[in-house]
């Protein structure tokens, strides 16, 4: 967990249903949860990662960093969606510094954007993959997706610290929890509304990477769909104590269209030759909140499923509602503390 030299960093998660916010603090002893907030978003405000309505986009930012008392103006942010691409690579082996040059010309055959209209950046992973080459992870952002981000964040007046990935960050709030064990092979499900960020790892490196149009809208979809229900009807059911209809089926349907990318992703790893088996899988985002969805993927998989609680070994301080992922809140602050603990 790096920091700037300012004690404190905020991570503004803006995601399809809600936006979230999360202000860490760096201590000498580790780091601590300062406040969070989240504050809910209209259908169709944001739609696959992209905003159609700026304005309210706007205005719910300012309303969160109101009512979450945060006063630092500075804020690192993510982003996610078609208008991104992270990719695996190799190409021959080069002193960092060289492969800052040569990973233009590489990324002209693997990003299908015009490489004027991207941001890219890449990470050596290995650089002793085979015969004078090395696996290097290649990251592009369509930079209107990013300047567009950025701008709508600054007209609600904050500062853009940093642009981040979405799928990383969680990846960041995953190894803050301290839960991964060496070797273990692990994967991250971020459920959000729209979109679902998979992620495989083992030993803190990214063995796979996707982000899926699949999401908490596509569970209500089907459960409009089932029951012939509007989505404020399917809302209302959903969240009655106990639910209102019956779910079994779209549940069914929602876990088999992940539990479909999981297996993807494993017939992937195994036919690279990196990982024969997925040891633990560990869902977060408002997806995690839906009731069932952790039995019904782990009767899908061999690993065990179980929700990711980000704050596990934080100092939550004053901010101790969220201690929990059993109140549902942790879950989904975890790509706020990601991109809080981003690194430099």
């Amino acid at each position: 967990m790096v920091f700037t030299r300012e004690r404190t960093r905020v991570g503004l998660d803006i995601g399809a249903s809600s936006i979230k916010v999360v202000e860490l603090e760096r201590l000498e002893a580790g780091v601590r949860l300062v406040r969070f907030g989240e504050v809910e978003l209209p259908p169709d405000v944001i739609v696959d990662g992209e905003i159609m309505d700026r304005q309210r986009v706007v205005e719910a930012i300012r309303e969160l960093l109101a009512s979450s008392g945060i006063s630092r103006r500075r804020v690192v942010t993510g982003v996610h969606g078609r208008g991104v691409i992270v990719k695996k690579i190799a190409m021959d082996r080069m002193e960092p510094e060289d492969a800052s040059e040569a990973i233009f010309w590489e990324a002209e055959q693997h990003v299908p954007y015009d490489l004027n209209d991207v941001s890219l950046d890449f990470q050596i992973l290995d650089v002793d993959m085979g015969p004078q080459q090395m696996q290097v992870l290649l990251v592009a952002a369509k930079r209107d997706l990013v300047l567009n981000r950025a701008e709508i964040i600054r007209e609600a007046g904050l500062v853009v610290e940093a642009v981040d990935i979405n799928s990383f960050a969680a990846l960041n709030a995953l190894e803050a929890a301290g839960i991964c064990q060496p070797g273990e092979v692990v994967a991250l499900l971020n459920v959000g509304a729209d979109i679902t960020n998979v992620n495989v790892i083992r030993d803190g490196i990214p063995l796979y990477t996707q982000d899926l149009s699949l999401g908490g809208n596509s569970f209500l979809q089907a459960i409009q769909k089932a029951h012939i229900l509007s989505r404020d009807e399917a809302l209302q059911a959903l969240q009655a104590n106990p639910p209102e209809v019956d779910l079994q089926g779209p549940l069914e349907e929602f876990a088999a269209n992940l539990s479909g990318s999981l297996d993807k992703s494993l017939h992937y790893l195994r036919s690279s030759g990196e990982a024969d088996q997925i040891d633990r899988i560990l869902v977060s985002g408002g997806g995690a909140l839906i009731r069932g969805i952790v039995e019904v993927l782990g009767e899908r998989q061999a690993a065990t499923v179980s929700i990711l609680d980000p704050l596990q070994h934080l100092d939550r301080g004053r901010a101790s509602s969220a201690s929990s992922a059993d109140n549902g809140v942790s879950s989904q602050l975890a790509v706020g503390i990601g991109l809080a603990l981003r690194k430099e």
